[in-house]
């Protein structure tokens, strides 16, 4: 079972929850606790049941066994939207908003301000959104047009729009993959925002060095059970990866003997429609490999 914080309840947990898809087994007796002001991260290889595990917390998916609880209270989403009006949002790797609107229009789409006669109020529509980016340390011009954000722009007005909701829980499913090393720390200075009014924050990332840099506690998932939950402080990037695979790295990559010279990699007859047809080589230990622009279709590259 997941360790347990004596001074706080959590704000969103799992509780011994399994979830099957015919003969697939997604989650096996998964339990989880996520508390107010911490980050806690996910870590699994893929299979091994985190984007499940993500679905039940956001009302996706609703568990065949265990419960989900809400602040120690068990509770059935039923659908995202009655997760996200109990304060549980998702930002995903890349948000989907509505390009032809401007951002205040995307973060209260279909609850804007109304004035007389049902007109809606424009005006406090973005001085509300220009109080969120306050709130965040965040640069960005209310009535700036959603097309041509950048990623880290459209997560950046997402995690805007969950504050709107007064979102409690922020799920955070690889927001950082397609991400400048820049826009990462500027993400994180956003989530260490949140999590300073109280936010509890689930984080999903396959670089390990941001979950020991942004989380304090990390719950492992291997081919869809628990592991384990744990304080990130005193773990090393080979203890988790040992807990995500279930054995060491030196048995999961054996050391090989070479020679300058062996075959390192092969390739044959590759081939990508359009840009280069039945491309052949070799990389040979202590070798330097000239990397040169694709050639035309149907040219074929020998290598030594």
């Amino acid at each position: 079972m997941t360790h347990t914080r004596p001074d706080a309840v959590p704000v969103l947990a799992l509780e011994g929850v399994s979830k099957s898809f015919g003969a697939v087994r997604a989650l096996q007796g998964v339990s989880l606790q996520l508390f107010p002001g911490e980050a806690h991260a996910l870590a699994g290889e893929n299979g091994a049941g985190k984007s499940t595990l993500i679905k039940t917390l956001a009302g996706v998916h609703r568990p065949d066994a265990g419960q989900v609880l809400l602040d120690g209270t068990p509770v059935v989403f039923h659908g995202p939207a009655g997760a996200r009006d109990a304060g549980v949002a998702v930002i995903y790797q890349e948000p989907t908003l509505f390009p032809d609107l401007s951002i205040a229009e995307n973060i209260f789409m279909g609850r804007q301000p109304r004035r007389g006669l049902g007109r809606v109020d424009h005006r406090a529509v973005r001085r509300a959104t220009a109080e969120l980016f306050t709130q965040l340390g965040v640069d960005l011009h209310p009535d700036q047009s959603a097309r041509g954000l950048s990623i880290a722009d459209q997560q950046l007005v997402e995690i805007a729009k969950a504050l709107s909701f007064e979102a409690r829980v922020l799920i955070m499913d690889e927001p950082t993959a397609a991400i400048t090393g820049s826009e990462v720390a500027r993400l994180f200075r956003v989530v260490r925002t949140l999590l300073e009014r109280g936010t509890a924050v689930l984080f999903i990332s396959h670089r390990l060095e941001e979950v020991f840099e942004l989380c304090q506690r990390v719950t492992t998932l291997r081919d869809g059970r628990w592991i384990a939950s744990e304080p990130v402080a005193g773990l090393t990037e080979d203890d988790l990866v040992r807990r995500m695979v279930g054995r060491d790295l030196d048995e999961l990559y054996p050391k090989q003997q070479t020679q300058v010279g062996d075959v390192a990699l092969s390739v044959r007859r590759l081939t990508r429609e359009g840009a280069f047809t039945d491309v052949s080589f070799d990389v040979r230990a202590g070798e330097i490999v000239r990397a040169r622009s694709p050639q035309p279709a149907g040219h074929r590259a020998q290598g030594p």
